[in-house]
């Protein structure tokens, strides 16, 4: 005889466990189910965000990736496969269709995009929270930007190496990320993941603490979030609170105390930013319009390796690789030089 299959419940048997915990309870999870959160980037932190939300039941997630798979990905980025990696799919899409297999009950939105000034308003709308989980301090001050200008609760995290912080941004209630930080760190001045490396374990305990913030704001539990930075270092076996609820009385922040959101006008930051743990630049086109891939292989294939599917282009040189996505956005693979990758983009895609 063949089994019977089991039958999934709606909702009761899957988050029982969760709704146990009494301050999440029926109605808290009530709150989840309708809540819709932006997760903006999905490598290491995002994947893990993305998984843990799609389980708790979160009604609806938006995931913004630019990236496409690669197989050193696989070692912290969980949603992924070799498979993944092997059909050359964008991040984006890979965990879209993984999630859809976790949970059919959530919906799921995944936009193969850069982040950047021009596009962030449209992510955020309708949103109930913003979790980071991006790679560089840029996009995290345009994020902070929009968040305050539009009272969005959101969720600092970055991780490298073996240590990592966490903080919970309530708009003008608590300090903005620009009431600790006022300028981005200089170029070479911190450590990335190109030069430190980063272990698994601090990615999930950042994300974690991300999820666990994100579940007190969508399920109404304002009071409970942590209102402190939190460091930890799970080698060095070290996690500290360090204190900065006032900063924001102190400071003469741009964003929350001057209502002023320079990353977000478009005064502040570039068109070509240097990747975080890769050897890479992306180039950002004014223009946005569509590329044919199939012209553009017609074109290049004389002059290097061809690949490409409805996702992604990409164009093998002797020392370098442009990948270039639909919009016409591209990653340069060979070079930290943003005027190296310019140029190459310019000569084989198109100024």
């Amino acid at each position: 005889m063949t089994p019977r299959q089991p039958i999934l419940s709606d909702t009761s048997e899957k988050y029982s466990r969760q709704m146990l915990f009494p301050e999440i309870g029926e109605k808290g999870q009530e709150r989840l189910k309708r809540s819709k959160v932006v997760i903006l980037g999905c490598g290491a932190l995002g994947t893990v965000q993305a998984d843990a939300l799609c389980r708790a039941g979160a009604g609806s997630i938006r995931i913004v990736d630019r990236d496409f798979l690669e197989e050193s990905n696989l070692q912290r980025q969980t949603l992924f496969s070799e498979e993944d990696v092997r059909k050359g799919l964008p991040k984006a899409i890979a965990a879209q269709r993984r999630l859809r297999q976790v949970n059919s009950q959530v919906k799921v939105e995944s936009l193969v995009s850069d982040v950047n000034h021009r596009n962030i308003e449209k992510f955020v709308e309708d949103v109930d929270c913003i979790l980071d989980a991006t790679d560089n301090f840029e996009t995290r001050f345009l994020i902070n930007d929009v968040a305050v200008k539009y009272r969005i609760p959101w969720i600092y995290g970055a991780a490298v190496g073996s240590h990592g912080l966490t903080m919970t941004v309530l708009p003008l209630e608590t300090p903005c990320l620009r009431c600790i930080f006022e300028t981005m760190p200089s170029p070479g001045s911190s450590p990335t993941c190109d030069t430190a490396g980063v272990l698994a374990p601090i990615v999930n305990v950042i994300a974690s603490i991300q999820v666990a913030e994100a579940l007190k704001i969508l399920t109404g539990n304002l009071h409970r979030i942590n209102r402190q930075m939190i460091f930890f270092d799970v080698w060095e076996n070290v996690w500290k609170r360090l204190e900065v609820s006032a900063a924001r009385d102190e400071g003469e922040c741009p964003a929350c105390k001057l209502g002023r959101f320079d990353f977000l006008s478009g005064e502040e930051g570039s068109s070509a930013t240097i990747l975080c743990g890769r050897d890479s630049v992306q180039i950002n086109p004014n223009s946005g319009d569509l590329l044919n891939f199939q012209q553009l292989a017609t074109r290049l294939k004389p002059l290097g390796n061809v690949r490409f599917n409805q996702f992604l282009f990409r164009f093998d040189l002797e020392d370098y690789e442009i990948a270039v996505f639909p919009d016409g956005r591209g990653i340069v693979r060979g070079t930290k030089d943003t005027n190296v990758a310019r140029s190459l983009y310019a000569k084989y895609i198109g100024a």
